[in-house]
């Protein structure tokens, strides 16, 4: 995929103090009129570039994302709780920030004419009949998070088809990269890399043969910008890399790449945990022209280099 060039466009990144809105934001803060709508209780200020304007609050308040969304050209709408396990202890609170505050996004943005870019997760697939997945695949959520990322999915191809509005819904795989934070509901490419540098034991759950398709953040970008100039809208597309990772050979990736003395060690399985999961791109690859670059190895090295 070449890079897409956005230029003098305003812009909004919900969530832009965290993951992967900060990164988007980064992409596009040089050549665009950058405002980043985050409350700060998981992102982080420094993660802001220099150039974006903060506007603080929480995406639950129509007010505050009508006010940050007018006169904009471009909604990339990264705010969310993402924690699974936060989803099944709290499953109103999730939704309300996640369908209710994606509802307000799409609501503003029905107000300034922008275009929508919306998160979503292959959490919406759960168990897969087959691998890989593609967008047509039966959705079955597991999770009160799967369930509000298959609701926002649904809602903004249903506010392209009656409404009018431009909307792209990408569904993330396994993303990964700078600051993504270690801790009890990370992913687990910052929990191994965390586990091998201090050099405690790398805790594989299970006998590690479940499988997940690990994507760099700028390829995550990269699809994201893609998504905000293609003339495919009011659809969806899978964002990963087509490569199917097992969680026991990640294990020795990351103590390959991190130089670490850890012992890798099992330990009890969760239940219910999806087996196997993997992206078909063959629909991002046709309507955005995307193609990953970044290979797990190499992704895991830069993290590394970059302590």
């Amino acid at each position: 995929m070449n890079t897409v060039d956005i230029e003098d466009q305003t812009v909004v990144v919900t969530g832009g103090a965290g993951f992967i809105g900060s990164h988007i934001a980064d992409a596009l803060v040089s050549d665009n009129d950058v405002r980043v709508l985050d409350d700060c209780s998981t992102g982080y200020r420094e993660n802001i570039p220099d150039g974006a304007e903060l506007v603080s609050g929480d995406v639950r308040d129509e007010d505050v994302v009508s006010a940050a969304v007018e006169d904009a050209d471009l909604v990339f709408h990264e705010a969310a709780e993402v924690s699974v396990q936060r989803s099944v202890e709290q499953p109103k609170r999730s939704n309300e920030v996640n369908v209710g505050g994606t509802l307000n996004v799409l609501e503003a943005a029905r107000d300034a004419d922008a275009r929508v870019v919306l998160a979503s997760s292959c959490a919406i697939y759960g168990v897969p009949d087959s691998v890989p997945l593609s967008e047509t695949e039966r959705l079955g959520p597991r999770s009160p998070y799967g369930v509000d990322k298959a609701a926002i999915d649904s809602y903004a191809e249903v506010y392209h088809e009656q409404y009018g509005l431009e909307t792209v819904a990408l569904r993330y795989f396994n993303a990964y990269g700078p600051r993504q934070t270690a801790g009890e509901y990370s992913g687990v490419i910052s929990i191994f890399l965390d586990q091998a540098r201090r050099g405690d034991p790398i805790t594989v759950e299970g006998e590690g043969e479940q499988t997940r398709d690990f994507i760099h953040v700028s390829d995550v970008v990269r699809a994201n910008l893609a998504a905000a100039t293609t003339d495919a809208v009011g659809e969806s597309y899978n964002v990963g890399t087509g490569e199917e990772t097992s969680i026991l050979t990640l294990a020795e990736t990351v103590k390959r790449a991190a130089d670490s003395d850890s012992d890798i060690v099992h330990v009890e399985g969760r239940e219910g945990d999806i087996p196997r999961s993997v992206a078909d791109l063959s629909k991002s690859r046709e309507s955005l022209g995307y193609e990953p670059t970044v290979s797990l190895e190499d992704g895991l090295r830069t993290l590394v280099d970059d302590e």
